[in-house]
């Protein structure tokens, strides 16, 4: 290690010039893996609003597997009250259940301020334990409240801030359809996700029967959704998956031949395809930062052969004075890992501070696993380069390598 280190020391041009190639290879290998990682990341927490093991019953699959006619989806029914009061009694694998459906789109108002674009989502009581749901201030709906047409809202930060600048909105009204709304509560702020799904901030949380009243499912593009959170003691939800679809044909009297007339999503099915997507992406970013590598893996065994070549009247001294081939062949090697260890250190370096760019939206982190792949992949260029100039090294002739001078 003394005299790799020596050796490197001795010729820091040479070093910096030598260590450059393996620096830009790292970088561009780590760097695909970090912004993927990055995103995949984003992504997966852009979709918290979905659960975490829960099942939807919708009348829309979220994949479509294989070739089916279109208009079986159409004539299908939607997720009704009575199909949710019926699961709601009978399932035994459930942890919570909830009932909600969406409007994008509406106009809140509060006295001379309004919000456009506004999400507004009835729902039943236990909504906040199938999806997520933070309060910053106020509390959340009774149960009572959530079963009858009570005018009671739970807002998001950005509505908070547009209808209430200067004071806070519990106990005040707003107007959501020419229904007055007491405020009750405040959601935490999300933020923007990456999927284009509803934020919380923009989101008016009301009891499902004032929704309904509001916005007949009938009447528009209206789907409700019945939301179910699985137990603990069921890991992959098989068991509530097939309670659920039993208890779906039974109450829809389908015959044993007929197919389901509904649907049972699962947040998984959109992080497996997410997944799929993200492995092809860093297969062939992968493969790109290999051929910087490979560029900078020739050049350490370049700087590597020539080195062995200056010092090849040393290397005779050292044979002489009884040092065995190993240690010669070791010394060359420490260098050239070292070497490409160094290099891989300052691509490492140059990938952490993407991790600074201050972005919203967006969060960028280096995670332990591709510190440790890059170090890995270091390691092993520098070892595989500087073999063949350590063999070479460790078979020269003594009495030949010191009349080389």
């Amino acid at each position: 290690m003394a005299f790799a280190m020596s050796a490197l020391r001795a010729n820091l041009l040479r070093t910096l010039l030598s260590l450059l190639g393996v620096t830009v290879g790292i970088f561009a290998i780590i760097a695909v893996f970090t912004m993927v990682d990055s995103l995949e990341l984003n992504i997966r927490q852009s979709m918290s609003f979905l659960g975490d093991k829960v099942l939807r019953v919708q009348k829309w699959p979220w994949i479509f597997e294989g070739k089916y006619p279109w208009y079986k989806f159409v004539n299908r029914p939607v997720s009704s009250v009575k199909d949710f009061k019926y699961l709601e009694k009978n399932l035994q694998n459930a942890q919570a259940i909830s009932l909600f459906a969406s409007k994008e789109g509406r106009l809140v108002k509060h006295g001379n301020n309004s919000m456009d674009d506004v999400n507004v989502t009835g729902i039943t009581f236990y909504f906040n334990q199938v999806s997520d749901v933070r309060l910053k201030e106020g509390r959340y709906f009774t149960q009572r409240e959530t079963e009858n047409n009570s005018r009671f809202a739970v807002i998001g930060q950005d509505m908070a801030k547009t209808l209430f600048p200067d004071q806070s909105p519990i106990g005040q009204s707003i107007s959501v359809k020419g229904k007055r709304f007491s405020v009750i509560g405040v959601m935490e702020k999300q933020g923007e996700n990456l999927i284009g799904a509803p934020s919380n901030d923009i989101t008016c949380l009301i009891p499902y029967p004032a929704f309904a009243e509001m916005y007949p499912v009938n009447a528009g593009w209206i789907e409700p959704v019945i939301c179910i959170k699985g137990k603990k003691t069921d890991p992959g939800l098989q068991w509530l998956e097939g309670e659920v679809r039993g208890l779906m044909r039974n109450r829809r009297g389908l015959k044993s031949f007929e197919d389901d007339n509904f649907a049972i999503n699962r947040p998984e099915m959109i992080a497996k395809a997410i997944t799929g997507i993200f492995d092809a992406v860093s297969l062939a970013g992968a493969i790109i930062g290999s051929f910087s590598i490979l560029v900078g893996g020739f050049g350490i065994a370049n700087i590597m052969f020539v080195s062995v070549k200056e010092r090849t009247s040393i290397i005779g001294i050292q044979k002489s004075l009884g040092a065995r081939n190993s240690f010669i062949l070791n010394q060359f090697l420490f260098e050239a890992v070292f070497l490409s260890l160094i290099g891989g250190l300052a691509g490492l370096l140059l990938v952490s501070s993407l991790t600074l760019i201050p972005m919203d939206d967006f969060k960028i982190v280096l995670t332990a696993g591709n510190i440790v792949t890059g170090l890995l992949l270091s390691a092993g260029i520098g070892l595989i380069s500087g073999l063949a100039p350590a063999i070479h090294a460790a078979g020269l002739n003594p009495v030949d390598a010191i009349r080389s001078k």
